[in-house]
């Protein structure tokens, strides 16, 4: 698939305008404890017979990157900017439940950097939909519009941890989560997509974040987060939590955003 997607970057390779009309599923998709606590030290999250909110965004990934390298997707998957992501839990789901899951791309519109749209993944257990992920993505085309803000940038909240990052960030997130873009593990892959170093993956930053507030979460719940600035890696970043379930990560150094998120209880 990343050689699908590699091609797709060719001059001269013809696109629509459109958005596929394609549903990609697969049914039956059994958990691999050995994966899941894998997954789940890498993320901060405990280990639990029950699965992170995050976590079937893995299982669903390669079906959303199939997706998106087909001929008939509008842009190349290398070069699109995931800049925000909504998880819908609808309950709790345990780890021995198999799950049927489905993956579509919807919402194609305009931005005033370029264009956006969400591939939109679902979970399934007994034709019960008990998950929902939206993963909004940015084309960038031309020139930003409008001149700069006015004003100081508003002061970072105050910060209930720290987290020293290193490079393994990167590439451990990469093998348990299937996701091998080379700006999250090489610094040479990084340096040609404009990266001075390599950054975290946001699906790592979000988990990492809720696996901050494990034990303090509702049952079912709604979690929503914007990607704001990168993650280079190594780096330190600062963690807070608002008790009206808002919560952010920023940089320790300089204060600069990096996630902006909210949890809805359901």
């Amino acid at each position: 698939m990343y050689a699908r997607a590699a091609i797709g970057l060719v001059p001269g390779f013809n696109r629509p305008g459109w958005l596929p009309e394609a549903v990609l599923e697969r049914a039956g998709v059994t958990v691999d404890r050995a994966h899941l606590a894998d997954y789940s030290r890498v993320c901060g999250f405990r280990l639990s017979d029950t699965l992170p909110a995050t976590y079937p965004h893995v299982l669903a990934f390669p079906l959303a990157f199939r997706l998106m390298s087909r001929r008939d997707f509008p842009f190349p998957v290398v070069g699109l900017v995931h800049v925000a992501n909504r998880i819908e839990l609808h309950r709790p789901i345990d780890a021995d439940e198999p799950l049927d899951l489905s993956v579509h791309a919807a919402d194609l519109r305009e931005h005033p950097r370029g264009r956006q749209l969400d591939v939109v993944a679902t979970a399934s257990v007994g034709g019960e939909v008990v998950w929902r992920d939206v993963s909004t993505y940015l084309r960038r085309e031309g020139k930003p519009s409008g001149g700069r803000r006015e004003g100081e940038p508003p002061e970072p909240p105050a910060a209930s941890a720290q987290w020293r990052l290193t490079p393994r960030v990167g590439t451990d997130y990469a093998r348990v989560s299937g996701d091998h873009n080379p700006i999250h593990t090489s610094r040479l892959g990084a340096r040609l997509f404009g990266f001075a170093r390599p950054i975290a993956h946001g699906m790592w930053s979000k988990a990492r974040c809720l696996a901050a507030l494990e034990g303090r979460l509702p049952e079912a719940y709604t979690v929503d987060v914007s990607f704001k600035l990168p993650v280079f890696l190594p780096s330190t970043v600062a963690f807070s939590a608002a008790p009206e379930w808002s919560f952010a990560l920023h940089s320790a150094r300089s204060g600069k955003p990096h996630l902006a998120g909210s949890v809805t209880p359901v």
